[in-house]
């Protein structure tokens, strides 16, 4: 049986902690590299990325539209970034967002998850907007393939509070009473994404049953401490997840290892990893 998500999670939190490394390459970052806003930049900075990630995190997550933006040079890029990372040992969360119903869901599913998917990550994020139960694909495929899929709650943007806070409790209850029906007594194939930089009203998370995806750490406004406060109830579930703060030392390699390492650490501290 294919070991899941959760399970690997923890074996990669043991050894490295639970830091995600966010591999951006907006075109501000190719350019201040020195590399260039192209498909050709795209690919330089692939390669730092696989010099630099593995040994000092578990896991990265690329955000696909800053592969998609160069059309399908960018997205063979993707595919052979994932590949590398995952190769190394570390987990693949792609941040792609993606969401629909019925055909397409299931088009999706084929895309990003599973042995077969052509650009195979460990986990995807998703929107629930047309509703939990129609992620079905995305939830099958995952359970099968020991994937993940993270369906965005709380997000890291400001812009999201008005439209969650109303219904992210709800949709927290949801995604704990699949987990417990696809996996009775061990963290499910659904996670969440919940933004820790905003107050709101308190979320019973530990009841979730999942994993849980972090963002915002650093350049967005949300801090380790912040992370700590938020996830105290089930500090082994998070993965803060940095970008923007840890790529502004580069293109060096090392200065960018240098970064991570430290505030890998610094999340060891504060998680009790």
């Amino acid at each position: 049986m294919t070991e899941s998500f959760a399970a690997r999670f923890a074996s990669a939190r043991t050894v490295r902690g639970p830091l995600v490394w966010g591999l951006d390459p907006a075109a501000e970052l190719l350019e201040t590299w020195g590399l260039g806003d192209s498909p050709d930049g795209l690919d330089r900075f692939a390669d730092i990325m696989l010099q630099a990630a593995p040994g000092v995190v578990g896991l990265v997550k690329p955000q696909s539209a800053f592969y998609e933006r160069h059309g399908w040079r960018g997205i063979r890029t993707l595919q052979r970034l994932i590949e590398g990372a995952r190769s190394a040992g570390l987990l693949v969360i792609l941040d792609a967002k993606r969401g629909d119903v019925g055909s397409t869901n299931d088009a999706y599913a084929d895309a990003y998850l599973g042995k077969d998917a052509p650009l195979a990550a460990d986990a995807i994020t998703v929107h629930p907007y047309l509703g939990l139960g129609a992620m079905g694909a995305f939830v099958s495929r995952a359970q099968e393939s020991g994937g993940c899929v993270l369906v965005v709650t709380r997000s890291s943007n400001p812009e999201g509070r008005p439209m969650q806070e109303p219904v992210e409790q709800g949709l927290l209850r949801e995604i704990g009473m699949l987990n417990a029906g696809l996996s009775p007594g061990e963290l499910g194939p659904v996670g969440a994404v919940i933004g820790p930089a905003h107050i709101g009203p308190d979320l019973d998370l530990a009841a979730a049953q999942c994993v849980f995806l972090a963002p915002g750490i650093g350049a967005q406004g949300a801090t380790a401490a912040d992370v700590a406060r938020v996830f105290g109830a089930c500090p082994d579930r998070v993965m803060p997840a940095a970008s923007r703060s840890l790529l502004t030392a580069g293109p060096d390699a090392s200065r960018m290892r240098d970064a991570a390492g430290q505030l890998a650490a610094e999340f060891r501290e504060l998680l009790g990893c």
